[in-house]
């Protein structure tokens, strides 16, 4: 199955408007959506390196705009939903224990989630069901979103087809250490501070 919807997205990336669904499953994705956006960006950054920004830019929104759909899931239909979702990453049993301590470290797991290929539509689920305050949702995903999407766009439009070659073989490790390094940031600067 999961073939298939990845095989579908990337006939979605040369669509005419492609933009759109683009736009689609960057929302779904933050919500429910199993595959990231990141299967359609790079192949629409290379077709079209002059416009690989703008497309940065709309999976960015997109994604917060589904982040708030994953905050609602988690919010108001958490127990059928939400474990659907959970059940469906096989996350659902451990999830008890990772909310209990979800809030109080929360903005550094969606920034982590956001940037990182962890299941970002657990993080937001995980928001909601917590009840962790929405504007911290808001601007970790808007930060971690971007940080991602315009880090894959910048290195396409720059470095073309040899990127996304390193980019496939190395995604998770190049974004989880990316995105370890960008909350140490965070992180650094609050203990200095």
């Amino acid at each position: 199955m999961l073939k298939r919807l990845y095989d579908w997205m990337l006939d979605k990336a040369g669509h005419p408007q492609a933009t759109k669904w683009l736009a689609g499953i960057s929302f779904a994705e933050s919500s429910f959506f199993p595959i990231p956006p990141d299967v359609m960006l790079a192949p629409m950054c290379l077709a079209k390196p002059k416009r690989a920004y703008w497309y940065a830019f709309i999976c960015t929104v997109s994604s917060v705009l589904g982040a708030l759909l994953g905050y609602a899931i988690g919010f108001f239909l958490f127990e059928t939903i939400g474990i659907a979702i959970l059940d469906f990453y096989g996350l659902a049993d451990k999830f008890d224990v990772f909310a209990e301590n979800f809030n109080e470290q929360g903005w550094i797991v969606v920034l982590l989630a956001g940037f990182t290929p962890l299941p970002f539509k657990v993080i937001t689920i995980a928001a909601g069901s917590t009840a962790m305050p929405l504007y911290i949702l808001i601007f970790a995903a808007i930060i971690a979103r971007s940080a991602r999407f315009f880090l894959v766009a910048v290195l396409l439009a720059k470095f073309g087809a040899p990127m996304k070659d390193w980019i496939d073989k190395n995604f998770a490790l190049a974004t989880t250490l990316g995105g370890i390094l960008f909350v140490g940031g965070f992180v650094a600067v609050k203990w200095l501070l």
